[in-house]
């Protein structure tokens, strides 16, 4: 089953398996299937054609998925840079956002680097 460009996995229940559409976590996918009026338990291989397009149309009307979530984010964090934000300064260098402290514990945004001399693996000297 294909639903917004995504392939649903067959073999997994379709709470789990919704979640594979960029924009969708369990919660989100629990109220689509309560407003679709598709039980929990259901795997997509069991869907009939009408549950499919209730389905369809629920993420249509209500949820920004996808392409058109990644491209509003996208904006968003373009506009910040545009008006020259604190926000928008630490996304153009590639640095956290949100307050946290650099100079330990940002390796993952800052992309592994080691900056000081002490720090990181140390080569084994042959004597």
């Amino acid at each position: 089953m294909r639903i917004a460009g995504i392939n649903i996995p067959d073999s997994k229940r379709l709470e789990i398996a919704l979640t594979y559409i960029y924009g969708i976590g369990r919660n989100s996918a629990l109220k689509i299937l309560e407003k679709a009026g598709i039980p929990e338990g259901k795997h997509p291989k069991d869907l009939k054609g009408d549950e499919i397009n209730r389905l369809r149309e629920e993420l249509e009307k209500n949820y920004k998925v996808e392409g058109e979530l990644r491209r509003e984010i996208l904006f968003n964090i373009k506009r910040l840079r545009d008006i020259g934000s604190y926000r928008g300064m630490r996304h153009s260098r590639g640095l956290p956002s949100r307050g946290q402290r650099t100079k330990t514990n940002s390796r993952t945004r800052r992309g592994n680097v080691r900056k000081t001399m002490g720090s990181g693996k140390r080569k084994l000297e042959k004597k």
